[in-house]
């Protein structure tokens, strides 16, 4: 009988879409016939959703959880909770650059590196916060890209999806030769092929495997550089006097803040997820801010650390900063365990990457600004899988044709386009004073982080923008030609 009764209600909702759509149909085909297909879209959307509510629990993959019901066959899988959240995004901040970001920030900023670094928080902190609000009410994958389609509008949700997806590609291989260059700098291609390749399979078997490779690499990486702040500050060659110094004005500060900014801006990473946390309202918000100040804690502490025993002059004349801090602090046999722990932490940022730039292709092949094939989601393991593999193919082929680590300054332009994108969508929600001075300080921050930025990196930044504006524009001239 409930059987029966669910197929008679069923075919009763059917009836009625369909009876509301007829006439409505003959109306948009006489007045744009261009429409048609939203309509009839718009009723597909209807069915399918009174479908999800109507189906059994036994016909279900799993159970509602934290409000939200099962994926369907399009959806993610929600299964982070705060703390693989927070780990994801520490996996993303505390990666390579904690290893060698210190040295050009300290040649940028002289002894005001530890004012950079506070800069550097400021924004980020502004951004984060952004970011998180967002998340929170707009829980998809895809980032400030879905944010700003949904606040601003599509052009602007695209520009800030093409500048996260073109930029971070190019920074998974920059991350993969890192890689090779830490563990066998004679075969660094091809070790930064084989370290895609197996992060890659690593993403498609799941999200929660993803966090729990995750949670090995960031407790790796926290070991190393805590046995660091031990070893330096511990050693008598530490010295408070070491902290300070003449600094290089407030370009330079400026300089510095945004190499530093750059080393940390992981954060977004737990926002692209957003699609597969659970209880994304809470646990985001809380997320972020968490992995956030952890991070910052962190860099403070191997800031303080290294410039105790070598001074912002010896910091800025390394090519390993933390090596050579261990070295000067009298522990010099220690310096293999720390290129071991900043091949691991660029392992755990490489993972972040390929996460980060699949879900938000995915994304934009929902849209269909990329091939909708990408838009896939695994029946199993509830990951864009097609996404995934795609990304890791580019970057796998990227890694071992091209060496584009001195070569992705228009990366940082791009990350500070998406991060602007992302304060102006926060400024529209409904919120108190503090929330949209917020907002107004991270986009002022974004605005002056990009002035300091070297020319060629702004210059090559807005020549990727205007390239995928113009695509987007070609784009919309082919439909309408349609």
């Amino acid at each position: 009988m409930a059987g029966a009764r669910s197929l008679r209600e069923d075919f009763v909702a059917s009836v009625v879409v369909t009876l509301v759509a007829l006439p409505l149909r003959r109306e948009a085909v006489r007045l744009d016939p261009s429409g048609l297909r939203h309509l009839d879209h718009a009723c597909v959307t209807a069915l399918e959703g009174w479908e999800r509510t109507r189906m059994p629990p036994a016909g279900r993959e799993g159970v509602i959880q934290d409000g939200y019901p099962p994926p369907v066959a399009h959806e993610l899988k929600r299964t982070l909770g705060v703390f693989d959240a927070v780990v994801v995004g520490l996996g993303a901040m505390v990666g390579a650059g904690i290893f060698t970001a210190l040295a050009p920030a300290a040649r940028a900023a002289g002894g005001a590196l530890l004012a950079a670094l506070a800069t550097a928080a400021l924004v980020a902190y502004c951004n984060a916060h952004s970011s998180a609000r967002l998340a929170a009410r707009y829980p998809s994958s895809g980032g400030t890209y879905v944010y700003g389609r949904e606040r601003l509008g599509p052009f602007w949700g695209y520009l800030a999806g093409w500048a996260f997806v073109v930029g971070k590609t190019a920074s998974c291989a920059a991350m993969a030769l890192t890689v090779g260059a830490y563990l066998w700098p004679g075969q660094r291609h091809a070790v930064a092929v084989a370290a895609v390749v197996a992060l890659t399979a690593a993403g498609y078997g799941g999200v929660q495997r993803s966090a729990r490779v995750s949670r090995v690499i960031v407790a790796v990486v926290l070991a190393v550089l805590a046995g660091v702040v031990v070893v330096c500050l511990g050693s008598g060659a530490a010295g408070a006097g070491r902290l300070g110094g003449a600094g290089r004005g407030a370009v330079g500060l400026l300089q510095g803040a945004g190499l530093l900014f750059f080393a940390f801006a992981g954060y977004a990473r737990i926002t692209t997820l957003g699609e597969e946390v659970r209880d994304p309202e809470r646990t985001i918000p809380r997320a972020v801010p968490l992995a956030l100040g952890i991070a910052l804690l962190v860099y403070a502490a191997v800031a303080v650390a290294a410039l105790s025993v070598l001074g912002h002059g010896g910091l800025a004349a390394s090519s390993a900063p933390l090596a050579d801090a261990v070295g000067a602090a009298g522990w010099p046999a220690a310096a293999p365990v720390v290129r071991v722990g900043a091949a691991v932490a660029a392992l755990g940022s490489l993972l972040a990457l390929v996460l980060g730039v699949s879900r938000t292709t995915m994304a934009m092949a929902r849209d269909g600004h990329f091939p909708r094939a990408l838009a896939a989601v695994h029946p199993r393991y509830r990951v864009p899988h097609r996404a995934e593999l795609a990304v890791g193919a580019v970057v796998a082929v990227l890694a071992a044709t091209a060496d584009l680590r001195g070569a992705i300054g228009f990366s940082s332009f791009g990350v500070l386009t998406y991060y602007a994108i992302a304060n102006v969508s926060a400024w529209t929600l409904d919120g108190g004073v503090k929330d949209r001075a917020v907002a107004a300080v991270g986009l002022s921050g974004c605005v002056v982080l990009a002035c300091a930025l070297p020319p060629a990196s702004a210059v090559s930044g807005a020549a990727v923008l205007a390239l995928g504006a113009l695509l987007h524009a070609l784009r919309g001239r082919f439909r309408s030609g349609i």
